[in-house]
């Protein structure tokens, strides 16, 4: 590891947890079996505990519950009711954690204005650094493209992306985010910040070819991906690769003998057996 991560906190605490998995009884992961495979197998080898890979947790929850600690503005599925079939981009690159700059929200939105392209952007106001008078400025890009565009601070992420009016997702390619997208057949626009988001984009891009990488936040740059996506040539492999995802994932937890469905039932006997031996 390079001397300059190795006195990070972060880094710290990152290698005591996993250090500290070794002493577990199992580990639970938001994933499939047929989705990560060789890593699943990797992870078991090097552990040495049983693991269960019951993801994408998101489809056993139900819709209609949020985890958002952001009131979500339902509003917007009315509008993606008016729009054409597969034919609007979901911008969702801001977060709790993610921030973005004045320059770069001045580089998307003339991005989504050149694209010419139906869009819904979810961004929080507050997650713009340095930019004054953030939510006059973002009521005004709204009001110049309010005829194929809509903005909102918060959006049903998983209501949206299941809707039959989104064809794309803009995303900092989070697992949750990856899984939601994935479980929909939405093909992405891949623009990473750090940490697991990076390696998720690598496999959207290179391995499962879901997703077309954001190569920089310029305006002529983003509207020439978002078209790519949308309506270029691209688009009908993206769209198939992306709708093989879906039966993936679906199959998982609605099959009998689904990879997610089987790891669930042994989680269940695991636990029930460890009931048994330290009854509480």
């Amino acid at each position: 590891m390079p001397i300059v991560f190795r006195q990070s906190d972060e880094v710290r605490r990152f290698m005591l947890t996993s250090n500290n998995i070794r002493s577990s009884l199992a580990i639970i992961w938001n994933t499939m079996e047929d989705l990560e495979h060789t890593w699943l197998s990797r992870l078991q080898q090097h552990y040495k505990v049983p693991i269960f890979p019951i993801g994408p947790l998101h489809k056993i929850a139900p819709t209609s519950r949020t985890t958002s600690l952001i009131e979500e503005d339902d509003s917007c599925l009315a509008w993606l009711d008016d729009q054409v079939p597969q034919s609007v981009i979901f911008l969702s690159v801001c977060g709790s954690l993610a921030a973005i700059n004045e320059t770069d929200f001045e580089e998307i939105a003339s991005g989504l204005a050149y694209s010419s392209q139906p869009f819904l952007w979810a961004i929080q106001p507050s997650s713009i650094e340095g930019l004054e008078e953030k939510e006059r400025l973002i009521e005004d890009f709204e009001k110049r493209t309010r005829k194929r565009g809509r903005v909102v601070k918060w959006a049903p992420q998983k209501k949206v992306l299941a809707h039959g009016s989104v064809g794309g997702f803009w995303s900092h390619c989070g697992w949750n985010s990856t899984l939601e997208s994935l479980g929909e057949g939405v093909p992405m626009i891949c623009r990473p910040h750090f940490a697991d988001q990076l390696v998720n984009s690598r496999l959207l891009i290179q391995e499962w070819k879901v997703g077309l990488e954001l190569e920089k936040v310029e305006r002529g740059v983003i509207a020439e991906t978002i078209r790519r996506l949308m309506v270029g040539d691209e688009r009908k492999e993206l769209k198939k690769n992306a709708m093989d995802m879906k039966q993936k994932l679906d199959d998982s937890f609605q099959k009998e003998e689904g990879t997610s469905n089987k790891a669930v039932n042994e989680l269940t006997n695991f636990i029930s057996s460890i009931s048994f031996k330290f009854p509480l």
